[in-house]
């Protein structure tokens, strides 16, 4: 019985360090998901006008405003001709709206993200990690999703970038 309890502690344990290692994305893939992750999530000079909208709630009816105020500032500003940037940014909570197995808006994302080239949607990685560990397996996100460190530390750094900062 021992052997056996720490036989799953051990495969829990070893789980979570490649849960980490995802997130902070060391791994054989890493320097294509690093040149993903800095060409989706550093700010794109040419844009005229640079959104960050927060998604930090498991709710589905604020992830559809999330989605429908970036479809609205998109729609607006191609309207104009003006080009603009937005980074939807998941975090606590609201990493649900990435997340493969429990996204109510994934359906949409995906269209979205194909259709928007300067629409990247941002997922926290401590949160990945810190779920993964409470549920004793990995967090797989959906394929659109880009892992940040951190998602508050990201919206700060947007910020600084002369973001916009939308909270839904």
């Amino acid at each position: 019985m021992t052997n056996a309890r720490s036989l799953s502690n051990w495969r829990f344990f070893l789980a979570s360090i490649v849960v980490a290692i995802a997130a902070s994305g060391a791994s054989a893939e890493a320097p294509v998901k690093k040149a993903e992750q800095s060409k989706s999530t550093k700010s794109a000079p040419k844009a005229m006008h640079k959104v960050a909208i927060q998604v930090n709630q498991n709710d589905k009816a604020l992830m559809d405003l999330a989605l429908n105020n970036a479809k609205n500032i998109i729609d607006y500003y191609k309207e104009k001709h003006e080009t603009v940037v937005i980074e939807i940014v998941a975090y606590g909570p609201g990493l649900h709206m990435l997340r493969a197995d429990t996204s109510p808006v994934k359906e949409r994302i995906a269209p979205m993200s194909l259709e928007n080239p300067n629409l990247a949607f941002i997922a926290c990685g401590n949160t990945q990690v810190s779920q993964s560990n409470a549920e004793g397996k990995p967090v797989t996100l959906i394929s659109e999703a880009k892992v940040t460190p951190s998602g508050v530390v990201r919206l700060i750094e947007l910020q600084k970038q002369g973001y916009a900062y939308i909270r839904p």
